[in-house]
């Protein structure tokens, strides 16, 4: 079979540089996907400084690439956090979005192997997210790999005053 004849598979990968603007767009589908507010427009310049400001990135983030040489269609990001109960850090998988199409084909569990596999290099014995509620499908998939659940309301608190009402 010729070479160009050759199917490619989709795999995951780190993130690169060029991949910046897809992410973002990603990250636009998953928000919207969740119900949340979007992204801020300047998302793909954050994330560079996120992910590949030298020495030390804080964020990782894994693509699951089509293998045609298109777009990546996925994204997971996780960074190390701390857990006071445990006294010891953990990684956090902040995000796990796959477009819509490519949903049940083996790239989520592939891109969760890769979370796995980067809190294994960084000597992190577990891994934490969470999804909301009304997200079945991403519970079903996160029960399939062994994960469990806990209950907590997440909440989060602006550090910027708001303006009064009405002034």
């Amino acid at each position: 079979m010729p070479a160009s004849a050759v199917r490619q598979v989709p795999h995951v990968r780190r993130a690169r540089p060029d991949d910046l603007p897809r992410i973002a767009e990603l990250a636009a589908e998953h928000a919207a996907y969740e119900r949340a507010a979007p992204p801020p427009a300047d998302l793909a310049d954050r994330l560079a400084r996120l992910l590949f400001d030298a020495p030390s990135p804080r964020l990782r983030c894994f693509v699951a690439d089509p293998g045609d040489g298109g777009a990546p269609i996925g994204y997971a990001t996780c960074a190390p956090e701390l857990s006071t109960w445990d006294g010891a850090e953990y990684l956090h998988l902040d995000c796990l979005f796959l477009r819509d199409g490519h949903r049940g084909h083996g790239l989520g569990a592939r891109l969760m192997d890769a979370v796995v596999t980067e809190a294994h290099a960084l000597g992190l014995a577990q891994v934490q997210w969470q999804t909301p509620p009304w997200n079945t499908d991403a519970i079903r998939f996160y029960d399939r790999l062994g994960g469990r659940a806990t209950t907590k309301q997440r909440y989060s608190l602006p550090t910027t005053p708001v303006a009064a009402a009405g002034a």
